[in-house]
């Protein structure tokens, strides 16, 4: 199981210009914060700078190193897959789409509670008729760590640039996705 930008794909997200379009301060939790705005107006004009700054990334975004074969390879060993996101449905769906993504379990903000909230993959562990125990979560933030701890699910911390900070959090780290086929159990 996966999570979707900065993992399979770079979307060239820079979280700092967004907090700057929406006059919030740098590092601030973007989800988190938009459900705190006091105002019906003031959640509406940020959905729609975060919405527009997702479907931006969308239209730009392309494959991290290793993520296209290491999908192909595990559509070749039949092994399930799927993706959950804090994107909104639209944009994943154009970047899933742009990008021939090989995975048909999609899970975004308007299917599940935000990560870190679990329940995203208990869906996707419901949905593939697994114990959630037998997922293995790849992200590279925090959230996705966190997630998979609350999911009582395992994690693996794709590493690169500064995030290796979190790798404490991680049941697993990789430095090149493809390392993940050897973490599989043989089938």
């Amino acid at each position: 199981m996966f999570d979707l930008d900065g993992t399979l794909v770079d979307s060239r997200l820079d979280f700092s210009l967004l907090c700057q379009r929406l006059g919030w301060p740098q590092g601030t939790a973007i989800l988190e914060h938009l459900h705190s705005l006091p105002s019906d107006t003031e959640r509406q004009r940020a959905s729609r700078i975060i919405e527009d700054f997702e479907l931006e990334g969308a239209q730009q975004a392309g494959w991290m190193p290793g993520a296209e074969q290491l999908l192909q390879q595990l559509a070749e060993l039949q092994f399930p897959r799927a993706i959950l996101t804090r994107n909104m449905r639209r944009a994943t769906a154009l970047c899933c789409q742009q990008l021939q993504i090989p995975i048909e379990l999609v899970l975004t903000r308007e299917d599940a509670p935000a990560k870190p909230q679990p329940h995203g993959l208990w869906q996707i562990a419901d949905r593939l008729q697994l114990p959630v125990s037998q997922l293995l979560y790849v992200g590279d933030y925090l959230f996705d760590l966190q997630t998979a701890a609350n999911a009582g699910a395992r994690s693996c911390l794709f590493r690169y640039g500064d995030n290796g900070r979190f790798a404490d959090q991680a049941d697993f780290v990789v430095d090149d996705l493809l390392q993940l086929l050897q973490l599989l159990p043989v089938r």
